[in-house]
C-alpha cells in the first residue's frame, strides 16, 4: 500500500473519529446550553411568568420566583430579569404613592404547611412581599393573599412560579384606615397569641386560629409605622426564681426566633421575662403549671 493511500486513510479516519465526537460531545453541550436558562416544565403545563400589570405600567418576563416543594423562602438568587421589573415598579410606585400591589401565592394541596400562616400560599406571598421590601419598597404598600391549588408546575422538588401580582385599579385612600388597625390591636391583645411550649422544642403546632392571629399580626406590622410584636415569657412557681426568669426569657426568645423564621423582621419583635409573678392557673395543680408555662405575644 502506497503512502499516498495511506495518508488519504488516514484524513478519513480524523474525520470520522472527529464527526463522532462532536456528534457525542459538542451537540450535547449544544443542547445543554439551549436549556440552561430554561427551568424544565412538566406535563402540567408552561412555568407561570412573572408579570405585573396595572392601568399604565405593565412588565413581563418568562421567569419567576421559585420554592422548594413544601417550602415557603423563595429559593436564591432571584433572576436578574424578575429584579429588572422591580426596580421599575419601585420607581413607578415613588411616582404613583397611591398604588398597592396585591401578591397571591399558591401551592399544592398535597403540600405540607411548614409556616406558621393560615396556608403555604400566605406565606410564600409573604416571603415575595418582604424580597420587594428589601428592594426598597415601604411595607404599606403591600396586600397578600394565598390560595390551595390541585395542580401546579413542579419540576423535581421545585414548584415553578407559584405567585401571581396585581397592581390595584383603583386609587386607595391617601391615609391609612386609622380605626381599622385599631380594632386590630384590640382584638389581638384582648384575645391574644400564647404560645405553650417546652424550651426544647424546635416546632410549634399552631391550631388554624392561632396561625391567623399570626397572619394578623403580620399584616398589622406592615401597615402601622412604629409597631412592635411583644413575646413575654412566662413559667410556673417550681424552682428558683432566677432561673425561672431566665427560662421564661429563654421561651420569649424561642417565640421571637420562631416568628423571624416565619418572615417577621426581627428589629420589629421584643422578648422579655416575667418568670413565675404572672400566673394564670393554679401552680398546686399539674394542668394549672401547664397554663403557666407560656409565651404571651401581644401588639405594642
Amino acid at each position: 500500500m502506497s503512502k499516498q493511500t495511506l495518508y488519504t486513510l488516514g484524513i478519513l479516519a480524523t474525520i470520522i473519529t472527529g464527526t463522532f465526537l462532536y456528534n457525542k460531545y459538542c451537540c450535547q453541550d449544544c443542547c445543554n446550553e439551549k436549556t440552561k436558562t430554561d427551568i424544565p416544565i412538566t406535563e402540567t403545563g408552561s412555568q407561570n411568568n412573572f408579570s405585573l400589570n396595572g392601568t399604565d405600567f405593565n412588565y413581563a418576563c418568562h421567569n419567576n420566583f421559585r420554592f422548594l416543594t413544601n417550602g415557603f423562602n423563595t429559593i436564591q438568587p432571584v433572576h436578574d430579569s424578575i429584579n429588572l421589573g422591580i426596580d421599575q415598579l419601585k420607581a413607578y410606585f415613588d411616582k404613583n404613592p397611591n398604588q398597592k400591589l396585591l401578591i397571591t401565592g399558591y401551592a399544592l394541596n398535597s403540600e405540607k404547611n411548614t409556616s406558621a400562616f393560615p396556608n403555604l400560599g400566605i406565606a410564600r406571598a409573604n416571603d415575595i412581599k418582604n424580597y420587594f421590601i428589601s428592594k426598597g419598597f415601604a411595607s404599606n404598600r403591600f396586600e397578600t393573599n394565598g390560595e390551595i391549588r390541585d395542580a401546579w408546575n413542579v419540576s423535581n422538588d421545585t414548584v415553578l412560579g407559584p405567585v401571581d401580582f396585581k397592581i390595584n385599579e383603583n386609587e386607595i385612600a391617601s391615609t391609612e384606615k386609622t380605626e381599622d388597625w385599631n380594632a386590630l390591636k384590640e382584638k389581638n391583645n384582648t384575645n391574644p397569641l400564647i404560645l405553650y411550649f417546652n424550651t426544647n422544642q424546635t416546632e410549634i403546632n399552631l391550631t388554624t386560629e392561632e396561625r391567623q392571629k399570626i397572619s394578623d399580626l403580620s399584616n398589622y406590622l406592615d401597615h402601622v409605622s412604629d409597631a412592635k410584636i411583644s413575646c413575654v415569657g412566662h413559667t410556673d412557681n417550681v424552682g428558683n426564681r432566677d432561673v425561672n426568669t431566665k427560662l421564661g426569657q429563654n421561651r420569649a426568645d424561642f417565640a421571637r426566633e420562631y416568628l423571624t423564621k416565619n418572615g417577621i423582621s426581627a428589629d420589629k419583635i421584643e422578648s422579655s421575662s416575667k418568670g413565675p409573678n404572672e400566673p394564670i392557673a393554679d401552680n398546686n395543680t399539674s394542668e394549672g403549671k401547664a397554663k403557666n408555662r407560656r409565651t404571651v405575644v401581644t401588639l405594642k
